[in-house]
Formats: structure tokens, sequence, C-alpha cells
């Protein structure tokens, strides 16, 4: 018994050091900025707040949802197939704020 729960606290280590290394600049050139970097296909441009105002006052429920789903031209998850609501909600607040 005292071996299996070692195990579950290494693993449960492992996953929560995992969430917390999320480096949402890295994240964003690897999957967002093929399409945001141009505003390619009606994407917002990443870091011009003007672009991203209508877009944010929908509110950040709605956005996820955009990017989970996908929104025209942006096919579901983006490009992001493993992200979660918490990093896609990351990279909306790093692409929508300006540099």
């Amino acid at each position: 018994m005292m071996k299996k729960t070692g195990l579950f606290a290494v693993a449960l280590l492992v996953l929560s050091a995992n969430t917390q290394a999320f480096d949402v600049e890295a994240k964003y050139k690897q999957t967002c900025a093929a399409c945001h970097a141009m505003a390619v296909a009606g994407a917002p441009k990443a870091f011009d707040a003007a672009a991203w105002e209508p877009r944010l006052a929908t509110g950040m429920d709605a956005l996820i949802q955009s990017v989970t789903n996908g929104k025209n031209a942006m096919p579901p998850r983006g490009l992001c197939m493993d992200c979660t609501p918490e990093q896609y909600k990351a990279l909306i607040e790093y692409m929508s704020t300006p540099q």
C-alpha cells in the first residue's frame, strides 16, 4: 500500500509541475503565431489591442469556447491540441496585450 501511495504522490507531483511549467510565449510561437502573427484568415493580430477589443468584450468564456469548438477559419482547438482551457486563457491574454 505504501509503495502505491508513494507512486501516486510522485505522479501527482510530476503532473502539477508540468501544469505550472506552461510557457505561454513558447506555446504562442509553436501554435498561435501561424495565424495570429500576421492576422491570417481574419484572425485577430497578436499584440494589437484594437483587434482584440471586440472579441474580449464577448467575455473570456466565449473566447475559450470559440477556440475549443473552432470559429470561422480557425479549426477546433486552433493548433494547440493539448491545451487546457486555462492555457487557452493564458494564450488569449498574452496575444491580446500589446507588447
